[in-house]
């Protein structure tokens, strides 16, 4: 469906879950991308290879600022420009009363989540400036569209995100560059997955919840990041798309 050739992506948090879906996704459809996450890609990159993919992988914290650019530069060096950004890399923080919260967890919540998408997007940005073009996909949450309680500092986060993405859509709308978000509901991830770990009687709870009556798949955010990204979507921007089995719309 999507042709991707000689287009450039780069994906953060790739390493696993939406990230990982989306890289592979857009290397099927042609792009060359970029892999960054805080753990070693080496191998996924290598499957990707095998595949007859384009790929480079990338080691950075996407809260440093610093990182970001270079991950960034790295991208366009080796590529020669930038296409499509998936800004995905992201953390879920323990349940609990926000007068529980430390302030280091709180900073540690924002930084990842909503830093991490500032950095990236300032020098993506950058580029597909120089470019006149690209797509850039944010990754939210149904976390930013509504409140739950216990996740005051991860809803936050994902709230900014929703805030950047509209802004910064307006400043660029009329440059050749679009930016939207998107925004998962519960999507079997190594996230949720740790999540349940730790909070096991909530699984009946999120199915429940849930009018789909099942958990997201990885693969069904990268169909979406992808369209985002895609000529398909050409007049689609500064828009939050909630995917999860109509959670937000009770």
């Amino acid at each position: 469906m999507f042709n991707f050739k000689d287009k450039v992506a780069i994906v953060t948090g790739a390493g696993s879950g939406m990230g990982l879906a989306a890289a592979k996704a857009y290397a099927k459809a042609g792009a060359a991308v970029g892999l960054v996450d805080i753990n070693d890609t080496t191998k996924i990159a290598e499957e990707i290879e095998a595949d007859g993919g384009k790929v480079i992988a990338i080691k950075c914290d996407v809260s440093d600022e610093q990182s970001a650019k270079e991950a960034v530069k790295q991208v366009v060096d080796k590529f020669g420009r930038l296409d499509f950004a998936f800004n995905n890399a992201g953390i879920q923080n323990d349940a609990k009363d926000i007068v529980e919260v430390s302030g280091e967890e709180y900073d540690r919540t924002l930084n990842i989540n909503l830093k991490g998408v500032w950095n990236f997007m300032k020098y993506e940005l950058e580029q597909m400036g120089k470019q006149e073009s690209g797509s850039v996909v944010n990754n939210s949450s149904l976390g930013g569209l509504v409140g739950v309680a216990g996740r005051g500092a991860y809803h936050a986060a994902k709230h900014g995100i929703l805030g950047l993405t509209k802004s910064t859509a307006l400043e660029y709308a009329d440059k050749g560059i679009r930016i939207n978000s998107i925004c998962p509901g519960i999507i079997e991830t190594p996230m949720v997955t740790e999540m349940l770990d730790r909070e096991p009687d909530a699984m009946d709870y999120l199915i429940e919840a849930v009018p789909a009556k099942r958990l997201g798949k990885a693969e069904e955010i990268a169909d979406v990041a992808m369209w985002l990204s895609s000529d398909y979507s050409s007049y689609v921007t500064g828009q939050a798309i909630p995917v999860d089995g109509g959670y937000t719309s009770k």
